[in-house]
């Protein structure tokens, strides 16, 4: 089974920027997507971004033109380059893929997830 583990996390201040990483186990490649979720205290974890085999990419509507989801098949790793961060932007930040689904909303239906990694933003 594909293990995923993420990198990056950690605190900056209002405005500042942070890169997450998704280093797989596996070959990316064979996955049809790749997703970022967040999940804040006391709330659901909610999609971030998802990028397909293709390229094709799309972001929720809270982070739409501050972050850029992408992906490296040759390192098998996912990224998530955060700019102009917020401080609703703090929360456990999880990698996902899936060989079938690529959705914000079907979070139920990612087949490997990451352990998450901490982002915090202070005002």
């Amino acid at each position: 089974q594909v293990q995923l583990v993420e990198s990056g996390g950690g605190s900056v201040q209002a405005g500042g920027s942070l890169r997450l990483s998704c280093a797989s186990s596996g070959y990316i490649r064979n996955f049809a997507c790749m997703g970022w979720f967040r999940q804040a205290p006391q709330k659901e974890r909610e999609g971030v971004a998802t990028i397909k085999r293709d390229g094709t990419t799309n972001y929720s509507d809270s982070v739409k033109g501050r972050f850029t989801i992408s992906r490296d098949n040759a390192k098998n790793t996912l990224y998530l380059q955060m700019n102009s961060l917020k401080p609703e932007d703090t929360a456990m930040y999880y990698c996902a893929a899936d060989h079938w689904v690529c959705s914000l909303s079907q979070k139920q239906a990612y087949s490997a997830w990451g352990q998450g990694t901490q982002v915090t933003v202070s005002s």
